[in-house]
Parts: structure tokens; C-alpha cells; sequence
């Protein structure tokens, strides 16, 4: 498997694909970086899609190989995370069982081409049935053998490695059978994410519930409010009328403390104005920029360019995302 491949495509599917196509990518992601040890990006990657969908995990595990994988991994856990409360739990014994019958069970080269037809059953009975390499290395427990041959499969069946009983315990441990990585999963997790926010847009819809959520996932503290005469004391000084939404900013918070990736927004009093720009930061990285009528908020980056944004609000949801996307 091609790791950037994999995501360029996963991230197309989540942007562009249906519901079901979003929720079978989102899936399949899951249980790779679970398989691959690393379970704290598949639950954040869970977690975040839940939020923003509204739906329940079973639609993660809409078939029993899946939701069988799940559960074999769960009990190598030694726990359940939260968003696992729409999964029933299963009969481990039995779903064991019935996994060794899966992937012991002959296969034709026809299977699943007439699948929904009449003709089905009767084309499959007259082909040829072999084993499947792939399967039977996970019978046999060979997780070698297995990701030899899986290994250049753009989408390999991580569901039917997860469900095998025998191995989960070493997918837990950190086996990670596929090469992908300590740092990938986490890349390819928060890739997704964004994604998913992009994909299904939703954020706190008052000022104040927006500046609280930056602050909680920053785990910082708000500053006081500033009065309507710091405002308008700043805006005389100024020369200017500030944009609205950054009006409604500074009356929940004045000015905002630095984090890493973003710099301290200044108090009321200590903006400054060159021309038709208002500098809103320490150091001077985020811009009001005043043309044809319209405000637009603008973080200065002299390495990798400059991004603007259609409001200050914009720039701040845009920031939110990215906080959600490294939680």
C-alpha cells in the first residue's frame, strides 16, 4: 500500500463521495490505523467523524467481518472507547468460529460478479473454487505472509486481519504489518479530520462559545472583555471603524493569548493601523485588511506565504479546525 496514494484518495472520497461512501472510507481508515497499533488516531478519527455526522458507529461496521474486527481488537485492548456505545457486543467465541470459516472457505474467480443476480448461485457452483492466498495466510496466522501479499494493494482488507483472533493481540502491540509508521497514522488521521470539517461545516455559533472552544483545546484561560469605550477609544485612535465581527470578538475577549502555531492577538488598546491595514497581532502576523468596501482577515507567513480569509470570524474558525484536528 502506497501511503500518500492511500490518503490523496481517502481524502477525495471524504470531500466528494456520498454519505456511504464517507462512512466506508472513514471505516476502513479506522481500522487501518488500529491494525497498524495506533489506536489513539483511529478513535480521534472516529470520534471527530461521529461529531460532525451525527451518526452511530454501527454504520463503521455495516457487515459482520467488520464489527468482528472491531470486537477482536477491543478484547486485545482490554477496553471499549466511548463512541463504541452503538456497537452491540458479540460472542467472541462464536465470531471466532465463524471467522476460520471465512477465511478457510473456497473462492472462484467469479465470486461477486453475479452477486443480486438469479443466476448467482448457479455460475458459482459451476466455477472452480481455490483457496484464497491472502485469507489463508491469516488462518495460518502469518502475519508476514499476509502483508507480502497485500502489500501492493492500494485498499488492503484490514477488517478480515483485524477479526483474526490470534493475531490481534500483535496488531495491538504495535506489530503495524503494513510499514505504515509512528507518525503516519497520526498525519493520515488528522488529514482526514479536516476533511470530514470541510466536508460537514459546523462550529459554535455564538462568539463566545467560539472563543471558549479555542481556549479549551488550547487549555488556556480567557482574558476580560473589553468595554464599548476601549472599542471606541481604539477606533478613534485608529481612524477606522473595525469590522463587526471583530467588534463582537473584542467584547467577548480582548485579545487572545499566543499558542504555538499562532501568534498573541493585542488587547484594544495596543492595535495599531498603517494605512488601510490594522495589525491585530504580537508579533505582526495577523492583518484587517479595508478594500473595495469589504474587511478581510490575513495571516502573514514569510516561508510558506500568506493565506487570507473572508472575515476575521473565518480566520478563526479556520483556526478552531486546525486545534481539532492536532487534539
Amino acid at each position: 500500500m502506497e501511503r500518500d496514494d492511500y490518503l490523496e484518495t481517502a481524502v477525495r472520497d471524504v470531500l466528494t463521495g456520498d454519505d456511504l461512501a464517507v462512512d466506508r472510507r472513514i471505516g476502513h481508515a479506522a481500522l487501518l490505523l488500529a491494525t497498524a497499533g495506533t489506536a489513539g488516531p483511529a478513535d480521534r478519527l472516529i470520534t471527530q467523524w461521529q461529531a460532525v455526522t451525527g451518526r452511530p458507529a454501527s454504520a463503521l461496521a455495516p457487515d459482520a467481518v467488520r464489527a468482528r474486527g472491531w470486537a477482536m481488537l477491543f478484547e486485545a485492548r482490554g477496553d471499549r472507547p466511548q463512541w463504541t456505545e452503538a456497537l452491540p457486543p458479540l460472542d467472541l467465541d462464536a465470531e471466532e468460529h465463524a471467522h476460520n470459516a471465512f477465511l478457510t472457505r473456497q473462492v472462484s474467480d467469479l465470486d461477486g460478479l453475479f452477486e443480486g443476480s438469479p443466476a448467482a448461485g448457479a455460475v458459482g457452483a459451476l466455477a472452480p473454487g481455490k483457496p484464497d492466498p491472502v485469507r489463508t495466510a491469516l488462518a495460518a496466522a502469518d502475519l508476514d505472509g499476509w502483508a507480502a501479499l497485500v502489500a501492493n494493494r492500494p485498499e488492503p482488507d484490514v477488517a478480515a486481519l483485524a477479526a483474526t483472533r490470534a493475531l490481534a493481540p500483535r496488531l495491538v502491540a504495535g506489530a503495524d504489518p503494513l510499514g505504515l509508521g509512528p507518525e503516519w497514522p497520526h498525519q493520515c488521521a488528522g488529514a482526514l479530520i479536516a476533511a470530514l470539517r470541510e466536508r460537514y461545516p459546523t462550529g459554535p455559533e455564538s462568539w463566545p462559545e467560539l472563543v471558549a472552544a479555542i481556549l479549551r483545546l488550547r487549555g488556556q484561560r480567557s482574558s476580560n472583555p473589553a468595554t464599548a469605550a476601549d472599542i471606541a477609544q481604539a477606533e478613534h485612535r485608529l481612524g477606522v471603524r473595525l469590522p463587526e465581527d471583530y467588534r463582537e470578538f473584542l467584547a467577548v475577549t480582548d485579545g487572545l493569548p499566543a499558542d504555538v502555531v499562532f501568534p498573541r492577538l493585542l488587547p484594544a488598546r495596543a492595535l495599531r493601523a498603517e494605512g488601510d491595514v490594522v495589525i491585530i497581532s504580537e508579533p505582526a502576523t495577523v492583518l484587517l485588511t479595508h478594500a473595495g468596501g469589504d474587511w478581510h482577515a490575513v495571516e502573514v507567513d514569510l516561508a510558506l506565504g500568506s493565506s487570507a480569509h473572508p472575515s476575521f470570524r473565518a480566520l478563526l474558525e479556520h483556526h478552531l479546525r486546525l486545534l481539532e484536528a492536532s487534539a
